[in-house]
């Protein structure tokens, strides 16, 4: 077992840590079979979302977006912080292949990445493994993520897991960033997660609030 992305030691911080978002695609999401399509949209969003709430730097990329991949998901650009580089690969599998990419995550200066891609078994795997390799803490989020099948997505966690890569969530990857709701990050985090992550959130704390509005009955 590694111990380089062990928790408390390497804790997620907005101030060591980096959002990789692969290949969230038009095109490619429609192969998504192993979850819920939606889920892997709005998840990919909230990852987006929580570098601005935490102010962290984030690097988005696409292949062949000009082909049948097809773009960037426009929901996503909307989320994407306005001076976030998106990087297009004109052909390289492994999205590190690309020097401009490598140059980008470089430029981060961060030795934590939060990664999540589309498909799982190619634009999530390689990129994260050439991370690892290149000496980064790797968090590879599984539900931000996507593929055409649960052997794949099985196969891909088992490969990730042997390299010493961390397997994590939407909503454990925000959280650890957020360590304390009473943080300016608590409120933009309420948000994420009643919006995007954890819809049943929202209807738990506007029920909340519409409870605590109602008058005692006498």
């Amino acid at each position: 077992m590694t111990t380089e992305n062990s928790y408390p030691t390497n804790r997620l911080t907005p101030e060591n840590t980096g959002i990789l978002l692969v290949d969230h695609q038009a095109g490619l999401i429609l192969g998504v079979q192993d979850h819920d399509q939606n889920e892997v949209r709005r998840n990919a969003q909230a990852l987006a979302r929580a570098a601005k709430v935490f102010g962290l730097p984030i690097v988005a990329t696409t292949s062949a977006s000009q082909g049948p991949n097809g773009p960037l998901l426009p929901e996503l650009v909307a989320e994407l912080p306005a001076d976030a580089p998106v990087i297009h690969r004109n052909g390289e599998v492994d999205a590190f292949d690309d020097p401009t990419f490598e140059q980008a995550v470089r430029a981060m200066g961060r030795p934590n990445l939060i990664v999540a891609g589309v498909i799982t078994d190619v634009c999530l795997m390689f990129a994260s493994l050439s991370a690892k390799a290149r000496g980064y803490n790797v968090h590879a989020v599984f539900d931000a993520s996507g593929t055409t099948n649960v052997l794949a997505r099985e196969t891909s966690l088992l490969r990730l897991q042997e390299a010493g890569i961390t397997l994590n969530s939407t909503v454990g990857v925000i959280s650890e960033l957020l360590r304390d709701w009473k943080t300016p990050g608590g409120a933009g985090t309420a948000e994420i997660f009643s919006q995007l992550a954890m819809p049943f959130y929202g209807a738990v704390t506007a029920g909340h609030a519409a409870a605590s509005a109602t008058p005692a009955q006498a």
